[in-house]
């Protein structure tokens, strides 16, 4: 009998907790019904701080199917990041999956990833939206630059649309287990320990309740975020505009002690002087900027602080 673990990351999700669970159990248990191997699954929630009632939405649960649904309470909100590692670092399952509460990554599609693994050699069954539709074009639209970008600059591969929604046998969760940084970005984690992959698509779905809680901000701090944990390039052009800037310098001192001894005619314009003076410190003061960026994680890292902390499991 295989055990299939389901990781659920949940921060105010009181009203789609009940509707995921409900969904998803039943997509299984007739999946389990309709098969010659038997399965039994769990329940890993993880309650990332949240301010409204999803603890005791999970709480219940708990009180209900107590050998099948399991929480983790943390402190206070850590991030969906800190939340991934604990469901990952509590499951015992032969397969795992990682799951949104929303319901906008499909449960129907269980049953297939399930069989995938089953038959074929391949590691992870992973999901990919085929489209964006409802979804802000701008929002759309930014996402599909970050790919653009992040493929261009990182030598981990990131597709476009790929979700968190996977399936992955216990010997790519242990892999994943091993990395302890405490900056995170689960996408470039989840390419760079590799792995056979297969890939399936489905259309973009919408929230079963509640509304989403990444801001346009978040968002483009999650992939900044991303571009630094997995690129040295944003350092490399700050050495580039270093060089450059040099280099114009130079040029420019060069053509000044020229005018001066072979025409004795003196620079004028300070307004020219102040815009380059004004152009270098920019320069000096972007690169400082993303080297700073670099250091601020590598001091998150030197502390060695815990990635989650936990106010009660069960």
């Amino acid at each position: 009998m295989k055990t299939i673990s389901i990781v659920v990351p949940c921060y105010n999700e009181q009203a789609a907790i009940p509707l995921f669970y409900k969904t998803v159990e039943g997509i299984l248990t007739k999946f389990s019904e309709n098969e010659a191997e038997l399965y039994r699954w769990e329940y890993w929630f993880i309650n990332d701080g949240s301010t409204d009632q999803s603890l005791d939405q999970l709480k219940i649960l708990n009180a209900e199917n107590p050998k099948e649904v399991h929480y983790v309470d943390f402190s206070r909100n850590f991030g969906k990041e800190s939340a991934l590692k604990a469901g990952l670092d509590q499951v015992s399952g032969d397969y795992i999956a990682v799951m949104d509460v929303d319901l906008q990554d499909p449960p129907e599609l269980l049953p297939k990833m399930i069989r995938l693994l089953n038959t074929t050699d391949n590691d992870v069954i992973a999901t990919r939206r085929a489209n964006r539709k409802g979804e802000p074009a701008v929002r759309s639209w930014l996402s599909n630059q970050f790919y653009n970008v992040i493929n261009h600059i990182s030598q981990v591969k990131m597709q476009n649309g790929l979700r968190d929604y996977r399936l992955m046998r216990r010997s790519v969760v242990d892999a994943i287990r091993e990395l302890p940084e405490y900056n995170r970005f689960s996408k470039g984690i989840f390419g760079w320990v590799g792995f056979k992959t297969e890939t399936l698509e489905f259309a973009n779905q919408p929230r079963v309740a509640g509304e989403t809680h990444w801001s346009m901000k978040q968002l483009v701090n999650y992939s900044l975020a991303g571009i630094m944990d997995y690129s040295e390039v944003p350092l490399n052009l700050a050495s580039w505009a270093g060089i450059v800037s040099c280099v114009f310098a130079i040029i420019g001192l060069i053509i000044v002690v020229s005018r001066k001894l072979l025409y004795g005619n003196p620079t004028m314009g300070w307004p020219s002087i102040v815009s380059i003076i004004l152009l270098v410190g920019g320069i000096q003061l972007f690169s400082l900027g993303i080297i700073g960026k670099y250091i601020s994680k590598i001091y998150l890292e030197s502390k060695h602080r815990p990635i989650y902390l936990v106010k009660e499991k069960r």
